[in-house]
């Protein structure tokens, strides 16, 4: 099971979001279609610490965290991280281009492989769901990832 989540954020997903216009609307949210991408990559870059927050949620609400982690529960619609981590307004484009945002996206996915490949037993910080393994967050990106495709129908 999670060997097709994996090969799912790090294949289809790319091929999901190549057939994506530029300019496409989401179903719901505020994002366009690269705002969406540059936010999933973001969420690779806080899995290996290159962004890093802090903690948000108490600690005796992991376990429920943890339990949806392990669910076949998906994000609902319009689900939002807490204000504190994300803000209330959609970041500002860092890349030039829709492509260009795709190509770091996926540089960012590569970088979560390679940095899990050299410490497998390393856990880091969800600003939400607290100390996350490779596998934990492997359903993690896959829950993230399927959301995000599903605001803009690609899909179901």
């Amino acid at each position: 099971m999670k060997n097709n989540k994996l090969n799912f954020i790090t294949q289809e997903m790319f091929a999901l979001l190549n057939t994506l216009p530029s300019d496409a609307e989401a179903k719901w949210g505020k994002m366009n279609a690269q705002q969406m991408v540059e936010h999933v990559m973001g969420f690779f870059n806080v899995s290996t610490e290159k962004l890093q927050f802090t903690l948000v949620t108490p600690e005796e609400h992991l376990p429920k965290y943890k339990d949806f982690l392990y669910s076949d529960k998906e994000f609902r619609e319009n689900t939002k991280a807490p204000s504190s981590v994300l803000g209330e307004e959609t970041l500002p484009l860092h890349y030039t281009t829709f492509s260009i945002a795709i190509e770091k996206l996926k540089q960012s996915v590569d970088n979560f492989i390679k940095y899990f490949e050299t410490e497998p037993l390393k856990k880091t910080l969800h600003p939400v769901f607290g100390m996350l393994s490779f596998d934990e967050w492997v359903l993690l990106h896959y829950k993230h990832v399927t959301h995000h495709l599903r605001q803009f129908a690609l899909v179901s």
